[in-house]
């Protein structure tokens, strides 16, 4: 995770972001630190990259890289604005134990477009993305990638559409709590927006995960998909209400955050969370 030192929002590229709206910048940090001590709360580790005063959406630390097995591939951010971002993320790997280490040829916006399960790689495109990155992860993670057309530009990463609740095949919390799973998926259990996606990619998700968890376009709106689960431990927009009883009747335990401010970028509780699966 990076700290909101200093984020602001002085630029738009996507609908959430309006320059002339304000940024509460102590409100932004308190909310930041309370998603960080609750992950603290719940046993996991949490790692600190050092904000960067020129580059403000260093917060949205889930873009900067993408972690399999140890495996780092690196980002290519589809906007100058961000540019800079992917050589301080990877900078930060190199420097913290992390000896393989791919700067991309493709454009790629790290878990904004990558979703890990156990068998596979879910891939966005159509925003931000290459298509031509899927190829390029398949070869150096050594996963199938599945590639998922976004539509809808409020949703333009796949972590605003979609969220892996369950790995499956015996990864960290692997099995769903609630029994639900895809065909050949290891037991994956996601859950998804279906309006973000096109025709062909609802079907496709529906194929290989037939008991997903379907959200609604009001909790989707309330970036409801962008969540993180570590198997049991939902943690999500706490305006996200349609989805708490569902994610309890399946075994999980939904909570709530308030992240409002970072909304504001465009982001949630899992675009500030890069995930390092050490395999």
């Amino acid at each position: 995770m990076c700290p909101p030192t200093y984020f602001r929002v002085s630029y738009s590229i996507n609908p959430w972001m309006d320059p002339d709206k304000p940024v509460d910048l102590a409100l932004a940090h308190a909310q930041w630190e309370d998603l960080r001590d609750r992950y603290r709360a719940l046993g996991h580790t949490v790692e600190e990259l050092p904000a960067h005063p020129a580059l403000p959406d260093m917060v949205f630390a889930a873009n900067g890289a993408t972690v399999v097995d140890g495996r780092v591939l690196g980002a290519r951010f589809a906007f100058a604005e961000r540019y800079g971002e992917a050589a301080v993320h990877a900078e930060w790997y190199r420097g913290h134990g992390f000896d393989a280490v791919r700067e991309p040829r493709h454009v790629n916006e790290g878990e904004g477009d990558f979703a890990v399960t156990a068998s596979w790689l879910l891939a966005g495109r159509g925003f931000r993305s290459s298509p031509l990155s899927h190829a390029e992860a398949q070869e150096y993670f050594a996963r199938p990638v599945i590639g998922l057309d976004l539509v809808d530009p409020r949703y333009y990463h796949l972590d605003t559409a979609l969220c892996v609740l369950d790995p499956g095949g015996g990864e960290p919390g692997g099995g769903a709590p609630g029994g639900g799973g895809a065909p050949g998926g290891g037991g994956a259990e996601v859950m998804y927006f279906p309006g973000a996606f096109s025709a062909g990619s609802r079907a496709v998700l529906a194929r290989l995960f037939p008991d997903a968890l379907i959200a609604g376009p009001a909790d989707a709106a309330a970036f409801g998909l962008n969540a993180v689960s570590d198997g049991r431990h939902v943690l999500l927009p706490q305006a996200a209400v349609g989805l708490f009883e569902p994610l309890r009747e399946r075994g999980y335990e939904p909570i709530g955050m308030d992240l409002t401010e970072l909304l504001k970028g465009g982001g949630s509780v899992k675009c500030v969370t890069a995930e390092l699966r050490l395999g």
